[in-house]
C-alpha cells in the first residue's frame, strides 16, 4: 500500500472527528501523535451525523471520498446516525466503499484497570471479516408479517479474512489462529469460512491452528480467555465475540481497531458517539489512542507507535491521571488532564508491560476477477419457489400439485421456517404465510431449464398462487449445493 507524502515529507492521514465524544478523542490522539515528533500531517474531513443533517443519505461527503482516495489512511472518530436520517451507517459505507475487508481488534490486559480476569495475562485478537455475512444488509419483507436477510459467505472474502489473520500472526510473533463459526448449523455459509481456514492453514505450518464452534468459543473465552492468541470469524460472530473480548480487560473504552484493506487503512475506536457525555471533558480516550497507534505502525512509524503505548502503559500503572470509567467521577482526571499525563510519559516505560514486537503485516493482493471458484460442472436439478399463501400446508399443497399438473416437475416437499410440512408430518412446528415449495425434475436425469421454470411460474400465477422469490437448486461437479429442510429426505 502506497502513502500520499507532502511536500514537507510527511505522510498524510485523513481525520473525521466524528461525532458526540468523537472530538474529543481524536484531539487526545492527535496531541500524543504530534508529541512523539511522528512525521504525520492530518487533513480534516467529516462524516456522519452532521452529513445527514445536511442531507447527504450517506453519511459521507464527496470530498471525505477524495481525501480517503488521495491518503488511503484515516483517523476516524466514532460517527453517529439521527434517527430519520439516511439508511445505512456512515461508518459501514466508509468500510465498503474501500473494501477493508478485516477488522482487527486487539484485547490485552492493561495495568492498572482491574478487571475480575486481572492476572489471567489475557493477549488476544479477534480478525472479524468486515464486509459480508449478514451485515451486507440485503433484506426483504417476504410478506407482511415475514422478514428475510440474505447471509453471504464467499471464498474470496473467507480467503481475504484467513490470510489476514495468519499474516498478523506471524507480524506479531504469534504462534496460534482459532476460526470460531456456526458451520454445524450453517453448513454451507459459515461451513465456508471453516473450509477455506482448513484449507489455507496448510500454508502455515509453524502456526498452531483450530477450529471451534462459536457458542463454545464465547464460553471458553469467558472461561479461559488466556488460552486465544488470534480468533478469526464471521462478521456477526466477530461484532459478538469482539465485544465480549474487550469486556474481559476493562471495556469498549480500552478497546481499539483498525479496518483493514489491500487499499485503505481505517483507525478507529470500537465505541460509539456517546452523545451525552460529549463536550465533558469526562471520556476515556485510550481507545481511540491505541487505534491511532495501530495506524502509525501502518505507516511503518513503528518507533513512535511503541513510544505512546509505552506511555500509555505507564500512565495506567502509575494511576495519577485516571478518566471516570476506571476511578469514578470524584478522582477522575478527564480526557485533557488524562492526555496530558500520557504526553508526559513519553519516553518512559512501565514496570509490568512489554510491547510486542511487531513487524509490517504482508497484504497478499487478491484479482478483482469476480469469478473465484469455477466447477468442472454444474446442474440446474430444480427450484425452490416461495409461496405466499394463507392456506394451510395440506391445503397449499394439493394446489400447487394441481397446477404443475402436466409439468415435467414434481413438488418434493413444503417447508414453513426451515421445517418440512408437507407432505403431512406428525411434527407440531407452528407455521408463517411464506411457504418453501420445493420444486424438482420428475426425471433426475434431465434438467430445469429457465423455460421451464418459466412455465412453472406462469401455472402458479394462473392458479392463483403469488410467488415472492425463487432460489435454484443446483449441483457443482456432482455435490448438491443446497440444504435440505428439517425433515426432508
Amino acid at each position: 500500500m502506497s502513502f500520499h507524502i507532502t511536500p514537507s515529507g510527511k505522510k498524510l492521514v485523513t481525520v473525521i472527528p466524528g461525532d458526540g465524544i468523537g472530538p474529543e478523542v481524536v484531539e487526545s490522539t492527535v496531541r500524543i501523535i504530534e508529541a512523539t515528533g511522528a512525521p504525520i500531517e492530518w487533513e480534516e474531513r467529516h462524516a456522519g451525523e452532521r452529513v445527514f443533517l445536511e442531507g447527504l443519505p450517506s453519511g459521507v461527503r464527496p470530498d471525505t471520498i477524495e481525501s480517503i482516495k488521495k491518503t488511503r489512511v484515516v483517523l476516524k472518530g466514532p460517527l453517529g446516525t439521527p434517527i430519520g436520517y439516511g439508511e445505512k451507517s456512515a461508518n459501514v459505507t466508509l468500510r465498503k466503499l474501500f473494501e477493508t475487508y478485516g477488522n482487527v481488534r486487539p484485547a490485552r490486559e492493561y495495568p492498572g484497570v482491574k478487571t475480575p480476569y486481572s492476572g489471567r495475562g489475557i493477549d488476544l485478537v479477534v480478525v472479524r471479516e468486515n464486509v459480508e455475512d449478514l451485515y451486507a444488509g440485503i433484506e426483504h419483507m417476504q410478506t407482511p408479517g415475514v422478514a428475510q436477510a440474505i447471509k453471504l459467505i464467499s471464498r474470496k472474502g473467507s480467503e481475504k479474512i484467513v490470510r489476514l489473520a495468519f499474516e498478523l500472526a506471524r507480524a506479531e510473533g504469534r504462534k496460534e489462529v482459532a476460526c470460531f463459526t456456526k458451520s454445524n448449523i450453517m453448513k454451507m455459509t459459515e461451513g465456508m469460512l471453516k473450509r477455506t481456514f482448513e484449507d489455507i492453514a496448510k500454508e502455515y505450518p509453524e502456526i498452531d491452528s483450530w477450529h471451534v464452534i462459536v457458542d463454545n468459543g464465547a464460553h471458553q473465552l469467558v472461561k479461559l480467555p488466556e488460552q486465544y492468541g488470534v480468533i478469526v470469524t464471521t462478521n456477526m460472530n466477530g461484532d459478538i465475540v469482539s465485544d465480549l473480548t474487550s469486556a474481559l480487560v476493562g471495556g469498549l473504552g480500552f478497546a481499539p481497531s483498525a479496518n483493514i484493506g489491500n487499499e485503505v487503512f481505517i483507525a478507529e475506536a470500537v465505541h460509539g458517539s456517546a452523545p451525552k457525555y460529549a463536550g465533558k471533558n469526562v471520556i476515556n480516550p485510550t481507545a481511540m489512542i491505541l487505534s491511532g497507534v495501530m495506524m502509525l505502525r501502518h505507516l511503518g512509524e513503528f518507533e513512535a507507535a511503541s513510544a505512546i503505548e509505552n506511555a500509555v502503559m505507564v500512565t495506567l500503572e502509575e494511576g495519577k491521571a485516571m478518566t471516570r470509567d476506571v476511578v469514578g467521577d470524584e478522582k477522575q482526571a478527564g480526557t485533557i488532564g488524562y492526555t496530558d499525563e500520557i504526553i508526559k510519559n513519553l519516553g518512559k516505560k512501565p514496570t509490568d508491560w512489554t510491547v510486542r514486537e511487531y513487524k509490517p503485516i504482508k497484504l497478499h493482493h487478491f484479482a478483482k476477477d469476480p469469478v473465484w471458484v469455477t466447477p468442472s460442472s454444474r446442474k440446474d436439478v430444480g427450484a425452490d419457489i416461495f409461496v405466499e399463501s394463507e392456506l394451510v400446508a395440506d391445503q397449499l399443497g394439493p394446489a400447487y400439485e394441481k397446477a404443475i399438473e402436466g409439468s415435467p416437475v414434481k413438488l418434493k416437499m413444503i417447508s414453513s421456517r426451515g421445517t418440512k410440512v408437507y407432505p403431512p408430518t406428525d411434527v407440531l412446528t407452528d407455521v408463517v404465510d411464506i411457504w418453501r415449495c420445493r420444486t424438482i425434475m420428475s426425471d433426475p436425469a434431465q434438467e430445469m431449464t429457465d423455460a421451464i421454470l418459466l412455465d412453472v411460474l406462469g401455472r402458479l400465477t394462473a392458479a392463483g398462487l403469488r410467488w415472492n422469490h425463487i432460489e435454484r437448486l443446483m449441483e457443482f461437479d456432482g455435490e448438491q449445493s443446497y440444504s435440505l429442510a428439517q425433515g426432508e429426505d
